[in-house]
């Protein structure tokens, strides 16, 4: 917090010094002195208190001619840090009466203005040769302060201002010293109270030469004290002098505060713990609704009667303040969007006179400032800039500048200000060190407000409290100070919440873009909550059924990339993301976009979807890999992993929430407050639309923070869904094709193996739903084969593939060719325990990603026909179906009859996904050898074929 200082001032030390002529002289500074006296003569170093004069000494080296390097031209004085000099103390001489100029030298300016004195060196002489008054000018457009004097009817001014940076004391600057009429050397003497009759002997029009007095010169004016030592007590004094001779050629030097002993010693402030300290805070926030964007109203508050009363101790200033907000009030994410920053160069490039944008760019811009001192009649205006994240002088994500400047007085100050975010609560805590030790009475401090303000109110009604924690330079202890303001309304100037739980009820919206069956088309999901709403924490998602992806050609995003993903954590980690992105371009499936802040105008990050192998016992996953980059604001990367799952009998894909990674709800210390969350599922020909236009929506499990973010234990579950409906499904053919085979003995009895091949044409053909098998009168169901049978819970077990089943009761094996996948699902064929009289047959298929139970029921039909049905089929393209059941001892079918001696048909039922039906009467082909009728005629040709002439 740059304090503003005042600006000014001052002290108008010393003026000139000009060196008298010397051949071979080097153009320099001797005899340095600065010192601060009570009115016996006696140092005066009480910390804050006010001298009765400050008397600076300066003299040249001179050798009788000019030097060799010209005499003085300009000299500027910077004066103790922390020296306060009031140009406000007197009333102010005009221009015009300064330049009015009497036959004696005297200018016309009123006694009132005068503040001290000035007096001249005579070449080689260690006395005062002739001395002047040194009068309160009105200072000039630019100018903070301007002090004047005339020495042998050549007037000189002195203007002062504050040094912009570093420690922003006070400093005095004579432009220019007439090169006609050179000087040996100058004692300027300034009162620390002017009004105080002490001085009226050599005050104004009735100081001779040579320090002599020519009468008494009482004023009638208020008594303000022009000079305040530091409130530090630190070291000696240091004033520091800088000269520049009209020839160009510079010289400095440097003086001590010391005692009047010999040798002297060094003197420092003293008896800081007498000062007083009681600055206060006030903080209200520019909305009183919870989870808003808000501005916000700082104040910090400074009553210090003894810094203009002579006889009083000033306050001591404040050197280093730390503010803590309340906890819940923090950054709000809304403000990167369209956010510039403020580097250390274009800081740099700030002068009191520079127009806004030409330093710290104006959409750096997030607050304004605004000081007042009691060294101006006016406030000085500045404003609030955000700091380039990391590069600043702090090295931190969040820093701002505070850059207060008033071009009339030529003020400027800078001040940096470190944010800390806490990286569990968000809590922010603004610390401002080394802050210039000049006076103000209000400091205030405004950001903001709007759509993008630069922070967030708590979620919850009641009252909270500001805290500072301000160091004084005395050197005491810190002082606290608090400072309460109320929330009280819900977003929008709604209701407070029940019991200061808001409700939830975010809102999904998904779909494919193109919802023709049968059709690749990309499918977005998009999750939303309002800010009256429970934060998210997790979420999952079901797909419509008959939605899939085309895995076939798509590499995994590797285990090692996603980690690499999550390690770029760095100031500048999202930046390397977007430049090399962790996963393979070949993985990618998608994109993502994620809205965060508060209010009507949301931050956008952008990501990625990125096709991934097994996590938390799921085959699949899909990773999201977001550079957390918005606006000037680098978060690193936000790796969120979704497990999949897919549905083993309807082939439903699904986000499993429970097994997932949960949602960030702060990234270094910022609340992310997510709002809007969008997935982009577009990866060309990878979605594929369902062949059923049935009415099906997409559901989503949002879970809710409740009270805890923290905390799991009271995570709010609402189930929201979202309606889907595939079109145009009338259009879409259907003809599946079936080959049916036995293997083995064909008499009445035996106990075949059996094979089904089902086959699909490609092309715009709808998927199978439903199909029935009906096998002749030829094959009966051999009961007596069916010993061991899985159950469903050895079924369901461990992976809920089957693989917990006894060996036994496997009865066969199948397999499925589809075109969306890389590799054949396959597995073996269990009786599994049924609610039917009989057993299902249930084909455990697989590939390593992929786990589908394909239940069939078995029932016998009239006639005592053996029927299998498959009830449900996933809605998925099958290129082929290939079902195989033993025979002999684990043959399940038996013949009834002597297979050869007639051709036996089945009746197959299919029904599409799209409603159309196609049955027809597959033969069953049996290994029946070639007829004993046939082999004889063929014999008997290939006789006479021997014996033909031709």
């Amino acid at each position: 917090m740059k304090r503003l200082a005042p600006t000014l001032m001052l002290t108008c030390l010393l003026a000139l010094l000009a060196l008298a002529p010397a051949a071979h002289a080097e153009f320099g500074l001797n005899s340095l002195d600065a010192t601060f006296t009570a009115e016996d003569g006696s140092p005066s170093m009480q910390a804050g208190s006010h001298p009765f004069a400050w008397t600076t000494t300066v003299k040249t080296n001179v050798e009788g001619i000019l030097p060799s390097g010209g005499t003085a031209k300009d000299l500027t004085v910077d004066l103790p840090p922390g020296l306060i000099v009031n140009p406000t103390a007197t009333p102010r001489c005009s221009a015009v009466d300064f330049s009015n100029v009497d036959a004696f030298g005297q200018s016309a300016c009123p006694n009132a203005t005068a503040i001290g004195t000035v007096g001249t060196f005579a070449e080689g002489q260690p006395q005062v040769h002739d001395s002047g008054a040194i009068y309160n000018l009105v200072p000039p457009p630019g100018v903070a302060a301007k002090f004047g004097f005339h020495v042998l009817g050549v007037g000189v001014v002195l203007e002062g201002g504050v040094r912009p940076r570093g420690e922003h004391n006070l400093f005095s600057l004579t432009p220019t010293i007439p090169e006609a009429e050179p000087f040996s050397g100058a004692k300027v003497t300034l009162w620390g109270d002017p009004a105080d009759p002490a001085h009226d002997p050599l005050r104004g029009h009735c100081l001779g030469s040579g320090d002599k007095s020519t009468g008494n010169c009482p004023v009638s004016i208020t008594e303000n004290a022009l000079l305040t030592l530091p409130t530090s007590c630190r070291g000696p004094l240091r004033t520091l002098f800088r000269a520049q001779s009209w020839l160009g050629l510079l010289a400095e030097g440097e003086t001590e505060t010391h005692d009047n002993s010999e040798p002297p010693s060094p003197l420092g402030t003293s008896g800081c713990a007498q000062l007083p300290f009681h600055p206060s805070i006030t903080a209200q926030p520019t909305s009183k609704a919870a989870a808003s964007p808000t501005g916000l109203d700082f104040s910090l508050d400074v009553k210090d009667e003894g810094l203009s009363s002579p006889t009083g101790f000033a306050a001591s200033q404040i050197k280093k303040a730390e503010v803590t907000l309340p906890e819940g009030f923090s950054v709000n994410p809304s403000i990167a969007e369209g956010l510039s920053v403020c580097s250390e160069e274009e800081l740099e490039a700030e002068t009191a006179f520079s127009a806004p944008g030409a330093g710290c760019p104006a959409a750096s811009k997030i607050g304004s400032v605004e000081v007042e001192t009691p060294l101006l009649e006016e406030s000085v205006d500045g404003a609030l800039y955000q700091a380039t994240p990391y590069e600043n002088p702090f090295h931190s994500l969040v820093a701002l500048y505070i850059v207060i400047k008033n071009a009339n007085r030529g003020i400027l100050i800078t001040q940096p200000a470190k944010v800390t975010p806490d990286p569990v609560t968000g809590q922010l805590v603004t610390t401002t060190e080394n802050m210039p030790q000049l006076p103000f009475s209000h400091f205030r401090l405004h950001f903001r407000e709007g759509a993008r303000s630069p922070l967030a109110t708590p979620p919850a009604c009641g009252t909270y409290n500001a805290q500072a924690v301000l160091t004084p330079w005395s050197g005491g202890a810190p002082l606290t100070t608090t400072s309460a303001f109320e929330i009280i309304s819900g977003p929008d100037n709604g209701l407070c919440p029940s019991g200061g739980l808001p409700l939830f009820h975010p809102e999904l919206t998904a779909g494919t873009l193109n919802n023709a069956a049968g059709r690749f088309s990309p499918f977005n999901v998009k999750i939303t909550r309002t800010d009256s709403e429970q934060e998210i924490t997790h979420f999952s998602i079901k797909l419509p059924p008959g939605i899939v992806g085309k895995l076939a050609g798509i590499p995994f995003c590797s285990d090692a990339a996603i980690a690499q993903a999550t390690a770029r954590t760095g100031p500048h980690g999202g930046q390397e993301e977007l430049n090399s992105p962790s996963c393979p371009a070949a993985s990618e499936v998608g994109h993502s976009l994620a809205g965060a802040g508060v209010g009507p105008s949301l931050a956008y990050a952008p990501g990625k979807l990125y096709l991934a192998g097994p996590y938390h016992g799921s085959q699949l996953s899909l990773v999201s890999i977001t550079a957390a980059k918005v606006g000037p604001f680098d978060l690193g990367t936000v790796v969120v992993r979704f497990a999949l799952k897919i549905n083993p009998e309807t082939a439903e894909v699904s986000v499993d929430g429970a097994t997932s990674d949960p949602i960030p709800h702060i990234i270094k210390g910022i609340p992310v407050h997510l709002r809007d969350i969008r997935a982009y599922v577009d990866r060309p020909e990878f979605v594929l639309n369902p062949t059923s236009c049935a009415r099906t929506s997409t559901a989503s499990t949002v879970l809710g923070s409740g009270l805890d973010f923290a905390s799991a234990a009271d995570d709010q579950p609402i189930t929201v869904t979202s309606p889907f409906q595939a079109a145009d499904c009338a259009s879409l053919g259907f003809a599946p094709k079936l080959a049916l085979s036995l293997k083995g003995g064909t008499k009445r009895g035996a106990t075949p193996a059996f094979k089904a091949i089902l086959t699909y044409p490609k092309g715009s053909y709808a998927n199978i739903a439903a199909a029935q098998v009906t096998l002749p009168h030829s094959e009966f169901l051999e009961q007596a084969h069916i010993k061991t049978i899985c159950t469903r819970a050895q079924f369901a077990a461990g992976a809920g593939n089957g693989a917990e089943c006894p060996a036994a009761s496997i009865y066969g094996k199948a397999k499925a060719v589809t075109p969306i996948l890389s590799e054949p699902l396959e597995g073996p064929v269990y009786l599994r325990s049924s609610s039917h009289q009989l057993p299902d047959l249930v084909a455990a298929l697989h590939n390593g990603e992929i786990d589908i139970a394909l239940d069939g029921h078995i029932d016998s039909v009239k006639g005592g026909r053996i029927r299998n049905t498959f009830e449900a089929v996933p809605d998925a393209p099958v290129t082929s179906f290939t079902l195989e059941m033993q025979g002999g001892k684990k043959g399940l079918l038996v013949n009834s009859t002597n297979l050869c001696k007639s051709t036996n048909k089945a009746i197959a039922a299919f029904t599409g996904q799209n409603g159309k039906v196609h049955d027809f009467e597959p033969v069953v082909k049996a290994q029946c050898g070639k007829s004993r009728k046939k082999a004889k005629a063929k014999g008997t040709s290939r006789r006479l074929a021997l014996t033909s002439p031709w």
